[in-house]
């Protein structure tokens, strides 16, 4: 099983307002960036839909490290995500994102790790630069 590593963070301007995201996949020497945004959405929403989108581009089963400043999306997978599925997603926001994720890393090993925002961890910071781009350009696109 192949061992990737992917670093991820969203950002929004107002939340909700205009948002963007970005992950960085690496396996071995080879990197690639991936971002997008929404024109109305939450800081939570994109950080989470980074790990989903990065998960989405992997052709194959691997063992993945993915690293985010979020405690949303850290906790949310590393601690509370099985009881939410038991009920049921009750009062549980972003719902289908979380079912997204369910969907999108079931092939995978994952391993969640956070890392502290705006403390000079590189892939985070490109991460935040680019994400917050990505949501910078959708709120001058909307006026």
């Amino acid at each position: 099983m192949k061992k990737v590593e992917i670093f991820t963070d969203g950002s929004s301007l107002g939340n909700p307002g205009p948002g963007g995201w970005c992950a960085i996949l690496r396996y071995k020497n080879y990197e690639k960036i991936l971002k997008g945004g929404d024109e109305h959405t939450t800081n939570n929403k994109m950080e989470l839909k980074a790990v989903i989108e990065a998960l989405k581009a992997l052709k194959e089963p691997c063992e993945v490290d993915i690293y985010s400043d979020s405690t949303y999306v850290v906790k949310g997978i590393n601690e509370w995500l099985e009881n939410w599925k038991k009920k049921n997603f009750k009062n549980v926001k972003n719902e289908d994102l979380w079912k997204e994720f369910i969907e999108v890393s079931r092939p995978h090993k994952l391993n969640m790790f956070w890392v502290k925002a705006h403390n000079g961890h590189n892939e985070n910071e490109k991460c935040d630069k680019i994400a917050r781009d990505e949501a910078l350009r959708r709120k001058i696109a909307d006026k």
